[in-house]
């Protein structure tokens, strides 16, 4: 499998006041393309930063981070949107929708950034809520929906651009256990369908239906592990 992520000895630090908080330190991280992958850290571990490193939210201080084979680092602003627009689908604990946009335009919104014409962001909008079971909530607003759906509208949202990764930063945090398990199951459809899934979260039985766990503590990766999957009788 080829790397979609390679990063070797990224470290990130900020300066505040007159103090160096050093995020992370000296980070390196392989990911292939398909896989399925948990990070889980406690609060100041660095998983947030190392999120927004993936996403091309933010650039290191030292260090190298390629996403396929382009050195992310030397890239211009437009280039970032660009990769972040395209090859990256977010999913985020509070959703992020559009309160007044209905669930179709709420999906649309990549693609109208993107510079997609109306009949075909309908197409693909509506494809992608079709893909997560909501194609007869085209209508309704986020107000109208329970939490449960909200996030497939932004699981919808996500896959709309066809991305080369979806990234989603603790995706149940707002949702009951019985939700958040429909949400995971969701996940790992997306998984079998060939999607590469990074997953950032704090709760164990979440990280357990990735495929490989990485932990951080201190901004360090303290291990990085595979999942040993249980086999059903």
């Amino acid at each position: 499998m080829p790397n979609v992520i390679n990063i070797q000895h990224i470290s990130k630090s900020y300066e505040m006041g007159d103090q160096t908080v050093h995020a992370l330190e000296d980070v390196s991280l392989r990911i292939d393309r398909g896989e399925y992958l948990a990070i889980m850290g406690p609060s100041g571990s660095g998983k947030s930063t190392l999120m927004n490193m993936l996403g091309c939210l933010d650039t290191p201080t030292s260090g190298l981070y390629q996403f396929n084979d382009a050195n992310v680092s030397s890239m211009t602003d437009d280039d970032l949107a660009r990769i972040r627009n395209k090859e990256i689908g977010f999913v985020f604990q509070t959703f992020n929708l559009l309160a007044r946009s209905n669930t179709l335009h709420n999906v649309e919104l990549p693609l109208i950034y993107a510079g997609i014409r109306k009949e075909e962001r309908y197409r693909r909008a509506l494809e992608a809520l079709t893909h997560v079971g909501l194609e007869q909530r085209i209508h309704h607003k986020p107000n109208e929906l329970s939490g449960g759906q909200r996030q497939r509208v932004a699981i919808a949202r996500a896959l709309v651009t066809k991305p080369s990764i979806i990234l989603a930063d603790e995706p149940t945090g707002n949702l009951d256990t019985k939700t958040g398990d429909e949400i995971m199951q969701l996940f790992g459809e997306l998984h079998k369908e060939g999607h590469t899934i990074i997953l950032v979260t704090h709760e164990e039985y979440i990280a357990e239906h990735a495929h490989r766990i990485i932990r951080l503590r201190d901004g360090r990766v303290e291990k990085d592990e595979v999942v040993i999957k249980q086999v059903k009788k």
